[in-house]
């Protein structure tokens, strides 16, 4: 059975597994910088949008609850500028295959967007998919600062043995994955 605590913990266990401390503690700008953002300039390189991009994707979070089966995951990082300043309300959208190598070309099904908080803060609750074809496992997102270009770009796990067959594939696109209290953890942040 659904309740309210158990839709808001992974919520509010976003921020502490994504920077190993509280919140409360984290200042966006004395964050450590990540192999992301350096500082320099850096932007995080766009990817191949594919076929299978759908618009109007709803406003959510929790793209797992919608889906029997597939691994669990959690996705999120920072969306930051090129100094690594926070992005406060930018756009992030996802859109994945499911643990078959299927994408939902009729409705949402794992689909979503939501938008960063006042630190940059982004993160969505979802399934990690399958391979499928010539494609490694991977993610398909939008970011958009408001009211500015739009980025369209894919995330990677690492060490992944279908990557050299993948010509979308690129390493400067693979998240870090952790795992926190039994649960796989992606992160990345976006620099736009």
């Amino acid at each position: 059975m659904t309740t309210r605590r158990s839709l808001l913990t992974p919520v509010a266990a976003m921020p502490v597994l994504l920077l190993g401390a509280p919140v409360a503690s984290a200042q966006p700008f004395r964050l450590p910088l990540t192999p992301e953002c350096s500082g320099r300039g850096e932007r995080t390189i766009a990817n191949a949008e594919g076929p299978y991009f759908r618009p109007n994707a709803p406003l959510k979070q929790d793209l797992a609850a919608e889906i029997e089966g597939g691994e669990r995951i959690l996705l999120g990082g920072f969306v930051l500028d090129e100094s690594c300043r926070p992005v406060p309300n930018a756009l992030i959208e996802i859109w994945h295959a499911d643990d078959r190598g299927r994408y939902d070309q009729r409705g949402y099904r794992l689909r979503g967007h939501q938008f960063s908080d006042a630190r940059g803060l982004w993160w969505f609750s979802t399934i990690i998919p399958t391979a499928y074809w010539s494609r490694t496992r991977h993610y398909h997102f939008k970011v958009q600062r408001p009211n500015d270009r739009i980025l369209t770009t894919q995330l990677y796990f690492p060490g992944e043995r279908r990557d050299a067959q993948d010509r979308e594939f690129d390493p400067r696109l693979q998240m870090r994955v952790t795992t926190a209290e039994g649960q796989p953890l992606g992160r990345f942040d976006f620099v736009i």
